[in-house]
């Protein structure tokens, strides 16, 4: 697994939100997290993320694609997504990078609480290109 950091399009970024839970990168179209070791991420942590994004491109993610890139094992807190999307948030598409079978439950159980599909890669720099894609159709 790859970190943004060691990739061609880490200088894209257009700002890098850092917490005790993770990293947030934000980019035109498109956010990627990296998440800590062991975290719990639930809707207290997640909460903070989508404020910064909202306060940093003013949209409340419908527009953008959201990519959280597994580079280490933790875990979400799935119903926490309802939370998220009551307060009317939303995103124009889901994607995770992780190892072939590397949190493939999580993934499954997340894809019970999350309202639209959840496209799951192997490779962080296919996600950013299918990302970039999804920049060009219309939200």
């Amino acid at each position: 697994m790859i970190k943004v950091e060691d990739t061609p399009f880490f200088n894209d970024v257009l700002k890098i939100f850092n917490y005790p839970f993770g990293k947030l990168y934000i980019f035109s179209g498109f956010v990627i997290s990296e998440i800590g070791e062991g975290v719990v991420l639930s809707w207290d942590n997640a909460k903070q993320m989508v404020e910064d994004v909202e306060g940093f491109l003013g949209t409340n993610g419908k527009d953008l694609v959201y990519i959280s890139n597994r580079i280490n094992s933790y875990s979400v807190v799935p119903q926490d997504w309802l939370k998220y999307f009551k307060l009317n948030y939303g995103l124009k598409a889901y994607f995770v990078v992780t190892a072939a079978n590397k949190g493939s439950f999580n993934i499954t159980f997340e894809k019970l609480f999350f309202r639209s599909k959840i496209k799951t890669f192997t490779c962080l720099v296919e996600a950013v290109n299918k990302a970039k894609t999804r920049k060009q159709e219309v939200a």
